[in-house]
């Protein structure tokens, strides 16, 4: 996708004298409170202790590594990727994709068919809420970078929007498959690497770099985005063996996950009654907006706010 022939921006601007269109929407994101935001929300691990967890931010950032690697080899648009990867997230809710399934639920048991999904929702965010003008380019790639739990195939590879937006839809599912896997064992929540995933590689940086080589070698002179056979079913049993070893039990492992969703909807649930609205976030959109833009701490502190008595006075009981 050249910068010359990006569709354009929805407010006309005059072009950069230094800075191509997609650079221009890759320093907005970079620069954006949205993107800051992300340093505080979880990736999979609520809260960690330790410094070593990925987060949301940390997450995006390793997503834009991986697909500039995979762009320049391949010879795409690298800004266009990075603008993409850097802004795939910034809709995502705080406590990671635990938050996701709260306000999901939330918002069906309010009776919003469509529930949440947090690629709509960054869409939504940097197009009405915080809104850059980025080009559609970027927009569309930000919008269809989602895959949930469903299997890569051949159809994620093949552009709708362009081959950097396929080239970001695979490399968030690279970052997000080691990383996770790497925080998993860093946790103890398990012990060691599967061996049938052994063909991927011994270590986090072999598994990645096995991923990224092969994406290059297959997608090279190619029309679309490929992985061959056998790593293409690797990867998608790796994932499966993550939801059911680590996703589906960090609920077990872990109870204050439930606590976090709980949270969650019981602000939701505060902030979409009108009179509780904060200023500019009217509405059941606005309650949405608020509450998915929040980080875990901010979270944390609004429900302290708006449930907890701030202070009672000093009581004494004589029990005996």
């Amino acid at each position: 996708m050249l910068s010359a022939n990006s569709a354009g921006r929805q407010v006309p601007e005059e072009p950069d004298p230094v800075r191509t269109c997609f650079q221009r929407d890759r320093d907005r994101i970079l620069h954006s409170k949205a993107f800051r935001r992300l340093k505080h929300k979880t990736q999979v691990f609520i809260a960690p202790l330790g410094d070593h967890y990925r987060t949301r931010l940390t997450h995006s950032l390793e997503v834009a590594q991986v697909a500039r690697t995979i762009g320049r080899a391949l010879q795409l648009n690298e800004d266009l990727i990075e603008a993409i990867a850097l802004g795939h997230d910034v809709g995502h809710t705080p406590f990671g994709h635990a938050g996701e399934e709260a306000l999901d639920k939330a918002l069906r048991d309010h009776g919003v068919e469509t529930g949440f999904r947090h690629h709509e929702q960054s869409y939504h965010l940097l197009v009405n809420r915080e809104p850059l003008n980025l080009t559609p380019e970027v927009l569309q790639g930000i919008a269809g970078h989602s895959k949930g739990r469903a299997n890569l195939s051949e159809a994620d590879g093949t552009p709708t929007s362009s081959l950097e937006a396929s080239v970001v839809r695979i490399s968030d599912r690279i970052a997000y498959l080691n990383a996770d896997l790497d925080d998993a064992v860093r946790s103890g929540m398990i012990s060691s690497v599967p061996p049938e995933f052994g063909k991927l590689g011994p270590t986090h940086g072999k598994r990645v770099t096995t991923m990224v080589q092969n994406v290059i070698e297959q997608s090279f002179g190619q029309p679309t985005i490929q992985l061959s056979d056998d790593i293409l079913k690797l990867m998608n049993e790796l994932k499966e063996w993550l939801f059911e070893n680590v996703y589906l039990q960090y609920p077990v492992a872990y109870p204050d996950t439930l606590k976090a969703q709980a949270l969650v909807q019981e602000l939701f649930r505060f902030y979409v009654e009108p009179e509780n609205a904060p200023a500019g976030y009217d509405g059941l959109q606005g309650a949405i907006d608020y509450v998915a833009g929040m980080t875990d701490r901010f979270a944390i502190s609004a429900f302290r706010a708006i449930r907890l008595p701030s202070e009672f006075p000093e009581l004494s009981f004589d029990l005996r």
